[in-house]
C-alpha cells in the first residue's frame, strides 16, 4: 500500500509540473502554436472546458479512434475517475464515478451514473459504443448533476455527443481485422437531401471469437457478434430553427460471460471429487485463473436488441432559445447461463427483460449578452419494465444435495427402532428426512421428492415508473472575473411493482425447525434444522416462501421527491479559472426485483431501499497555457442512504448504507512540448469510508460478524461495516498517453500513440475475501498509423493490453456453493489492423 501511495504521489507531481514546463517549451518553439479550445455542453449550453466550474473529463473522437476505444469498458482507460464493468450478461454494464455507482444485475435499481446519448437519457444500456460510429466527444461529469440533468445522476453523468449530419457530402468506411478472428466493418455517409435537409446513415458489424474456452463443450466464450444501423436527419429551414431526428437499431447475440473459479470451497471440491467420494465432474482450477478456461456444462447465451427514435427541436427567439427532446426506446434482453460454473448439471438460470422508456425534456435558455444568463427546464420519464428469471435445478442436483447433507449420524440411528435404523444406515440425511416423513405422509417419496431436476423458482416482476423534474440555473457575472452560479431542481419519482414469484422447490418450502410428521413418530421436530444451508430459497425467512405483492399490507408503490440545489463561485485569474462548488444530488428509492425481495417483517430485509442523498463540496482550478492545460479538483463527497446491492449467491441484498463518504483529488492535464508531441496525464486519488453501515449483507468468510447458528446452519442476515473501507474503490487510478505525429511525405503523415493505465490494488467486492479478490491494473495500449490526406486513407496497427496484464474485473460468491468464489478475468492482449477511407 505504501508503494502505491508513493507511486501515485510521484505521478501527481509529474502531471502538476507540466504547466511550468509548458511555458518554457512554448517560448523555445515559437509563439504561433496554439491548442484548440475544447467545447463541452456539460451545463446544457456550449462552453469551453476551462470555463465550466465543475469537474469534467472529455474524450474526443480522435482519441477514441487512435486508442481503439470500442466500448464503455475501454473508455475508463482514458478517464481514471470512471469505472466500468460488464459482468454476467451482455446487457449488464455498471458505471461508477469517484467510487459511487450501483444498479448492475437488478432491474429495480437505476444507476447512480446517468448515461445520455445526444441528450437522451438511457435508463438501461449495454457497454457498446460501436453503434455510434461518428462520436464527436464523450463528456464524463463527475459528482452529482441533479440540477440540470434531473434524472439519476447522483454520482455523475456520461454524455455522448455524436456528429450531426452535414450539408456537404462525405463519409467514411473502415475495416478492422485482428486476433481472435476479429472482423469489424463500420461505415457512415452524410450529405444534403435539399438546401434545408441533411442526413447521416451509419452502421457497423462486429464479430470476434471469444477469449475463454469452455473445456466442457469445446466452445469459446466472450465472443462478439453484434450489429447496428442508425439514421440521423437534420432539418434547418432557417437560422432560427433546427430539427434533428435519430432512429437506431442494434442487436447482440453472444456467449457471455466468462467466469472462472478463484477459490474452491468444500461444496465445489465435492463436485470434483471422484466417485464414490463426490460427483466426479470437472471443476475450475484456482491456480489457473488466467488460462481463461471455463467449466460450464452448457454454453451461455445472450441476445439483446435495442431500438429507439428521438427528436430534438431548437428554436431561437429574441434573447432566448427553446429546446425540446422527445425520445422512445425499447430494449429486450434474454440470457441463459449455467450458474454453478462447473461441469455438473446443478442449476441453470434463464433471465429476460423488456424495457420500454419514453422521455421528454424542455429547456428555455437565455441567449443575451448581459451579466445574467439562465436556464429553465422540465424532464419527464415513463418507463415500463417486465423482468425476471427462472432458476431450475439440473440432473445432478440430487446427488449434490445428498453429498452436502452428509450421512445419517449414529446418534439419530441409535434413537430409531432397529428396522428404521437399518433402513437408513449409510443413507443421506435428505433421504432419511424423506423416508421418515413418508411413514406419515404418503405424498413424500424417498429419493424422489426433494431436489429434483426442474425444481426451482419462477421470479418475475412488472414495474411502472413515472418521474419528472423541474430545474433551473442562473449565472451572474458580478465582475468580468467573478461569477456566481445557482441552481435548483425539484425531482419526483413514483414506482409501482407487481410481483409474480412462484417457488416450486419443496425442500426450500419446508420448515426444518418444525417438521409436521416428526411428532407423530415421537421425534423432535428440529432434528434436521442443520440442513437449512441447503434451502437455497427463503431458508432464512419465517414463512419459507415468497410473499407476492401488492397485498393487504403492501401496496407495491414507492414514491419520493426531493428539492436539490447547487451553488458555485468562480473567479478568473487570467489563465486560471478557480471555483468553489457545493451541490446536492438525489436518486429515488429502488425496488429489489430478485428472490431476496421480501417483506421487512419476514426477515428484516425490505422490498426496497430508500433514496440516495448526495452532498459534495468541491474546490477546483483550471489553468490554460500556451502549450497545454491542467485541471485540478479536490472534493469531499458523501452519500446518505447509499443503495448497496450485494450479490449473495442467489439473489441481491438491497439495503441502504447509513452513510458513505469519499474524499479525493482529480487532475487532468495535456501538454505539447513541441508541435508534434502531445502528452496527457490524469490521476485520481480516492479515500472512501463507510461512516455508517450496520445492515451490510453477511458473508461466509467473515466468521466473527457472521457466525453460523449450529441449530439452523444459517448465518445472520447482516453485519456491521461501519468504519470499513468500501470495496471496489481504488485508492489510485492513473492514465497517461504520448502521441507523436510526424510528416512522412508531402501527403503522408505517421503517428504513434502509447497509453498507460494503472489502478492500485483494490478489494473487488465485500462479498468475497480480500485475500483472493484483490487486484490492480497495469495496462499498456498502443497504436501506429499512417495517413494519406490526399487519398483520405489511413492504415493503423493497434494493440490493447499489450503486455497481457492479468487482473479480475469483479468477483462474487459462487452460486449454491458456500465457501467458493468466482470471478471475471479481464480481456487478454488483443491486436489488429484497421484500414479507414474518408471521403
Amino acid at each position: 500500500m505504501i508503494r502505491n501511495q508513493y507511486f501515485g504521489a510521484s505521478m501527481l507531481a509529474l502531471v502538476a509540473s507540466m504547466p511550468a514546463f509548458a511555458q518554457d517549451a512554448a517560448g523555445q518553439a515559437g509563439d504561433d502554436f496554439a491548442i484548440d479550445e475544447i467545447v463541452v455542453t456539460a451545463q446544457k449550453r456550449e462552453q469551453t472546458l476551462q470555463d465550466v466550474p465543475i469537474s469534467v473529463a472529455v474524450t474526443s473522437q480522435a482519441t477514441i479512434e487512435k486508442a481503439q476505444v470500442r466500448d464503455m469498458i475501454d473508455l475508463q482507460t482514458v478517464v481514471p475517475s470512471l469505472s466500468v464493468s460488464q459482468l454476467n450478461a451482455t446487457g449488464q454494464t455498471n458505471f461508477s464515478i469517484r467510487g459511487f455507482g450501483n444498479g448492475n444485475g437488478n432491474d429495480g435499481i437505476e444507476a447512480s451514473v446517468g448515461v445520455f446519448i445526444d441528450g437522451v437519457y438511457r435508463s438501461r444500456t449495454s457497454s457498446a459504443l460501436d453503434d455510434l460510429p461518428e462520436i464527436e466527444r464523450v463528456e464524463v461529469l463527475r459528482g452529482p448533476q441533479s440540477t440540470l440533468f434531473g434524472k439519476n445522476v447522483s454520482a455523475g453523468a456520461i454524455s455522448i455527443v455524436t456528429a450531426k449530419p452535414q450539408f456537404e457530402f462525405g463519409g467514411k468506411a473502415e475495416v478492422s481485422v485482428g486476433n481472435l478472428d476479429q472482423r469489424l466493418v463500420k461505415a457512415s455517409i452524410t450529405g444534403p437531401l435539399s438546401d434545408t435537409v441533411a442526413v447521416r446513415v451509419s452502421g457497423n458489424y462486429n464479430k470476434r471469437d471469444g477469449y475463454f474456452d469452455n473445456l466442457t463443450t469445446g466452445t469459446d466464450v466472450n465472443n462478439r457478434d453484434r450489429w447496428s444501423v442508425r439514421g440521423d436527419l437534420l432539418w434547418n429551414p432557417n437560422e432560427d430553427f433546427t430539427l434533428r431526428v435519430i432512429g437506431d437499431y442494434n442487436e447482440m447475440n453472444e456467449r457471455c460471460c466468462g467466469v472462472v473459479t478463484i477459490l474452491n470451497g468444500p461444496a465445489t471440491q465435492f463436485i470434483g471429487a471422484p466417485s464414490p467420494f463426490g460427483l466426479g465432474k470437472p471443476i475450475g482450477d484456482p491456480d489457473a485463473i488466467f488460462d481463461r478456461d471455463v467449466i460450464f456444462n452448457a454454453d451461455p447465451a445472450n441476445k439483446l436488441s435495442g431500438k429507439g427514435i428521438s427528436a430534438q427541436a431548437d428554436w431561437q427567439f429574441d434573447g432566448m432559445a427553446l429546446t425540446s427532446i422527445t425520445a422512445w426506446r425499447n430494449q429486450k434482453n434474454a440470457s441463459n447461463q449455467d450458474i454453478d460454473f462447473t461441469g455438473a448439471s446443478i442449476s441453470e438460470n434463464a433471465t429476460q427483460n423488456d424495457i420500454k422508456t419514453f422521455t421528454q425534456e424542455l429547456r428555455l435558455t437565455s441567449t443575451g449578452d448581459g451579466p445574467l444568463t439562465w436556464q429553465l427546464g422540465a424532464f419527464y420519464q415513463d418507463e415500463k419494465i417486465n423482468t425476471g428469471r427462472d432458476i431450475s435445478y439440473g440432473t445432478d442436483i440430487r446427488a449434490f444435495a445428498d453429498g452436502l447433507s452428509g450421512q445419517v449420524p449414529a446418534t439419530l440411528l441409535g434413537a430409531l427402532p432397529p428396522p428404521l435404523a437399518a433402513a437408513l444406515n449409510g443413507r443421506s440425511n435428505i433421504f432419511a428426512l424423506e423416508f421418515l416423513q413418508s411413514l406419515v405422509n404418503p405424498s413424500i417419496v424417498p429419493g424422489a421428492t426433494y431436489f429434483q431436476a426442474g425444481d426451482g423458482i419462477h421470479d418475475f416482476y412488472d414495474m411502472d415508473q413515472r418521474s419528472y423534474s423541474l430545474f433551473g440555473q442562473f449565472d451572474y457575472e458580478v465582475t468580468e472575473r467573478l461569477t456566481f452560479t445557482g441552481g435548483l431542481a425539484y425531482l419526483n419519482d413514483r414506482k409501482e411493482v407487481v410481483s409474480d414469484v412462484v417457488l416450486n422447490d419443496p425442500f426450500s418450502s419446508l420448515n426444518l425447525q418444525a417438521v409436521p410428521e416428526f411428532p407423530f413418530l415421537g421425534l423432535p421436530g428440529n432434528i434436521y434444522g442443520g440442513l437449512g444451508a441447503l434451502q437455497f430459497f427463503y431458508g432464512n425467512t419465517q414463512n419459507h416462501a415468497p410473499v407476492n405483492f401488492p397485498n393487504s399490507d403492501e401496496d407495491g408503490i414507492l414514491k419520493g421527491d426531493k428539492l436539490t440545489y447547487a451553488a458555485r463561485v468562480s473567479y478568473d485569474i487570467g489563465d486560471v479559472n478557480t471555483y468553489i462548488s457545493y451541490a446536492k444530488g438525489w436518486k429515488a428509492g429502488a425496488y429489489n426485483l430478485s428472490s431476496d425481495s421480501r417483506p421487512a417483517d419476514v426477515n428484516g430485509v425490505g422490498r426496497s431501499a430508500g433514496p440516495e442523498d448526495v452532498t459534495v463540496i468541491e474546490i477546483g482550478a483550471k489553468a490554460r497555457f500556451e502549450r497545454g492545460f491542467i485541471n485540478v479538483a479536490l472534493f469531499d463527497q458523501q452519500i446518505k442512504g447509499f443503495q448497496s446491492n450485494a450479490f449473495t449467491g442467489l439473489g441481491y441484498s438491497l439495503v441502504n448504507a447509513g452513510k458513505q463518504s469519499t474524499k479525493g483529488v482529480e487532475v487532468d492535464a495535456s501538454y505539447f512540448p513541441v508541435d508534434w508531441i502531445a502528452l496527457t496525464g490524469a490521476v485520481t486519488y480516492l479515500d472512501p469510508t463507510y461512516d455508517s453501515f450496520p445492515g451490510a449483507a453477511c458473508v461466509s468468510y467473515d466468521t466473527v460478524r457472521c457466525p453460523v447458528d449450529p441449530a439452523t446452519g444459517r448465518r445472520p442476515n447482516f453485519r456491521d461495516l461501519t468504519g470499513d473501507t468500501p470495496a471496489g474503490i481504488p485508492e489510485w487510478t492513473f492514465s497517461t498517453s504520448a502521441t507523436i505525429t510526424r510528416p512522412i511525405t508531402d501527403t503522408m503523415e505517421g503517428f504513434l500513440r502509447v497509453e498507460y493505465y494503472y489502478v492500485s490494488d483494490t478489494h473487488l467486492t465485500e462479498t468475497t475475501p480480500p485475500e483472493v479478490a484483490t487486484y490492480g491494473t497495469n495496462q499498456i495500449n498502443a497504436s501506429f498509423g499512417i495517413t494519406n490526406e490526399e487519398l483520405g486513407l489511413e492504415v493503423m496497427l493497434w494493440a490493447r493490453n499489450l503486455t497481457n496484464d492479468e487482473a479480475l474485473i469483479s468477483s462474487f460468491p459462487t452460486v449454491a456453493q458456500d465457501g467458493s468464489y468466482s470471478g471475471y478475468p479481464n480481456a487478454p492482449r488483443t491486436w489488429g489492423v484497421n484500414v479507414k477511407k474518408t471521403f
